[in-house]
């Protein structure tokens, strides 16, 4: 009886040892090479400047190379137009005259076209890549995949600027004042396609950084100028005739579709994923807790 009451406590708190395919089999075996590809890791210094240096590259020669479709692009720039007019939206003309009237104010936003699209694009990722590399390859897809479908765009609806369109009396700022202010404009207008203004990607990337900062940055005042600058944005393309409204409502959708693949590809929107990625996530069992081995 007494022997029989030792056996069953002994066999209560008994562990069993881990045979030696259970002791081999790494802890992450369960998990998918598709799984493993969908999960936040580390970014790589070098690996990030090719892919955004080759994507640019690519972006470039795609949206250079749609054909210049230079009479349906201004009938589409008519229709916008006529369209914004039913609206009652249409006060692209009236901010383009109002700025340019004031050198100082329309010399700095043709520089603001030309430069703070590529600069706070690339600072931000820059910020991402060292302080929240877990929220990194997320919010570089949405940004990619924004600006993927932005393409489509270009190439299904080509649209003339405001600043092209006849008889509209709209100004081209650069062209007006003499300034190095866009690609699309005076000496470097050969080297951007000038019909590809729907949607408008001034307007897609400086909503991801403004939102990004917004949702990532601790500091109050850099959440406002976060949230402060695609507002900066919409007011630039307008008032130098680049865009129309209906423009900034394109980008945006590509926005959405977006951060829409980045959420389906990790399953949470970028910011909702850890700041930092575990080293010890290395799939072997040597960074992972071994099971307990009975004495």
């Amino acid at each position: 009886m007494g022997e029989s009451t030792v056996n069953t406590q002994e066999s209560r708190t008994a562990t069993p040892s881990p045979t030696p395919d259970e002791t081999a089999r790494p802890a992450t075996d369960e998990r998918t090479g598709l799984q493993r590809l969908r999960s936040p890791r580390r970014p790589r210094i070098w690996f990030e400047i090719l892919l955004i240096a080759v994507s640019y590259y690519t972006y470039s020669l795609i949206r250079n190379a749609v054909p210049e479709q230079k009479a349906k692009a201004l009938s589409n720039a008519d229709w916008i137009w006529r369209t914004e007019q039913t609206l009652g939206i249409a006060v692209e003309r009236s901010v383009n005259h109002a700025v340019d009237s004031v050198t100082w104010l329309i010399i700095g936003m043709n520089y603001y076209y030309a430069t703070l699209h590529f600069i706070v694009t690339i600072g931000v990722l820059v910020w991402l890549f060292r302080s929240h590399p877990g929220r990194y390859a997320a919010a570089r897809l949405a940004l990619f995949s924004t600006t993927l479908v932005a393409l489509l765009g270009y190439y299904l609806y080509p649209l003339a600027p405001p600043r092209l369109m006849t008889g509209q009396d709209f100004i081209d700022t650069v062209v007006h004042h003499e300034t190095w202010g866009s690609m699309a404009s005076g000496n470097l207008k050969n080297m951007s396609n000038q019909y590809a203004a729907m949607p408008s990607m001034h307007i897609g990337w400086s909503l991801w950084c403004g939102l990004i900062i917004f949702a990532l940055a601790k500091a109050p005042w850099a959440r406002v100028l976060g949230l402060l600058y695609p507002v900066a944005t919409l007011v630039v393309i307008v008032a130098t005739a680049n865009h129309f409204w209906l423009d900034a409502v394109g980008g945006m959708i590509c926005l959405a579709f977006g951060f829409t693949a980045s959420y389906l590809w990790y399953g949470s929107l970028p910011h909702r994923l850890p700041r930092r990625v575990d080293p010890r996530r290395t799939g072997r069992l040597s960074a992972t807790r071994r099971p307990a081995r009975s004495g």
